[in-house]
């Protein structure tokens, strides 16, 4: 037998905003090449002191358009960009990309090779006399953990202790904004992980406002406040993660931030029957209405029994987890995620029990629709 529960809503993390002033604005931000179409198209987000925002988006969205729209490196046609309450871009007005307070990491982090560490942690800071550009360069080595590399060159460093360079020196001329373009992307999965912690517990520490672009959405889960997921130049949500995850607005958005299995069914009085079951929904659809209902792997429990229609297809182990991908009697996939210790072969027959914590419900179309 295949039933569905309801469990009350785990509560979400949310910026606390109203204390503190916008470091950025974007409003209505459009950025149009000359052949085809815009690269972003009527961006709107904000960013307050000490948010870490994360564009989250696969390839050719318009994540780095946007971040070089901020920086100043691309000019925009409508819409306006605001640092600290100043216009710095507009149809009209580009405020040059120096004058902005700007500070950058770049996947390649554009580290000096002829420069050593300590040089290239200066470099922004000629306008100091000795004394305290020696202070401020020293601090910020301390701060990420180089004192003592302060003679090496580039290319004696490990690509961890690079990106720490760079950090360093974005970080040491007290950037209003601090722009990370996949910064991660050049690292081993390892070093990445550790690299994140690091790096989110520097931005805390220093209070620093930071936008991140990434396409892992792992990523932009464990470092971000609020993440904006685009897509084809379209901003989707902008939200914190746990909405993005357990609310998308979005099927795109449902989709790109992890597993998604969407199950078809029909509106009747405050609920939706599928073939899983029924579930209680909470927006206003018609009674009638063709809908999907997103269903996610961890949303999914299975138990093995011979009266079961639903079979097991196939089983991923992932270290911490197993996935199961199953087999509904319309032949309509859903997958389910089990602890690494439970382990049911292929072929098996097993219920399913639905435990969500809400009902994410989509119009039904023909591509959502297919088994």
């Amino acid at each position: 037998m295949i039933f569905m529960e309801k469990q009350t809503h785990q509560k979400m993390r949310t910026a606390a905003h109203s204390n503190r002033q916008p470091v950025l604005e974007l409003r209505h931000v459009t950025c149009a090449y000359e052949a085809g179409r815009p690269a972003i198209s009527d961006i709107s987000l904000t960013a307050q002191e000490g948010d870490i925002v994360c564009l989250l988006g696969p390839s050719g969205c318009g994540k780095t358009t946007t971040l070089r729209a901020i920086a100043g490196f691309e000019a925009i046609t409508a819409g306006e960009v605001y640092l600290q309450g100043r216009l710095v871009s507009s149809p009209s007005l580009s405020v040059p990309t120096e004058q902005r307070r700007i500070g950058m990491v770049f996947q390649e982090y554009a580290l000096f090779p002829h420069l050593r560490v300590v040089d290239n942690v200066a470099f922004g800071l000629r306008h100091l006399p000795a004394d305290q550009r020696a202070d401020q360069v020293n601090t910020m080595l301390a701060m990420v953990g180089l004192t003592g590399f302060e003679r090496r060159y580039p290319h004696e460093l490990s690509g961890g202790q690079q990106q720490r360079v760079a950090l360093a020196r974005a970080l040491a001329q007290k950037p209003v904004m601090l722009l990370l373009d996949e910064p991660f992307s050049n690292l081993d999965p390892d070093m990445t992980g550790k690299m994140r912690e690091d790096l989110l517990q520097l931005l805390r520490h220093t209070n620093t406002t930071a936008l991140l672009v990434t396409h892992d959405h792992d990523e932009a889960f464990a470092m971000a406040d609020r993440i904006a997921v685009l897509n084809h130049g379209q901003l989707e949500q902008l939200d914190v993660p746990e909405a993005i995850y357990h609310t998308p607005a979005t099927p795109f958005v449902a989709d790109f931030v992890g597993q998604a299995d969407f199950i078809p069914g029909v509106v009747e009085q405050g609920t939706v029957l599928t073939e899983l079951g029924i579930f209680p929904h909470e927006k206003e659809y018609s009674l009638g209405a063709k809908v999907v209902v997103m269903i996610r792997p961890d949303d999914v429990h299975v138990a093995p029994s011979d009266q079961a229609k639903a079979t097991i297809l196939a089983r991923q182990f992932r270290g911490s987890e197993n996935l199961y991908t199953i087999a509904l009697p319309s032949g309509r996939i859903v997958h389910s995620s089990a602890s690494s210790t439970s382990i049911h072969p292929v072929g098996t027959p097993v219920e399913l029990r639905v435990i969500a914590t809400h009902t994410v419900l989509f119009p039904q179309d023909d591509d959502l629709a297919q088994p």
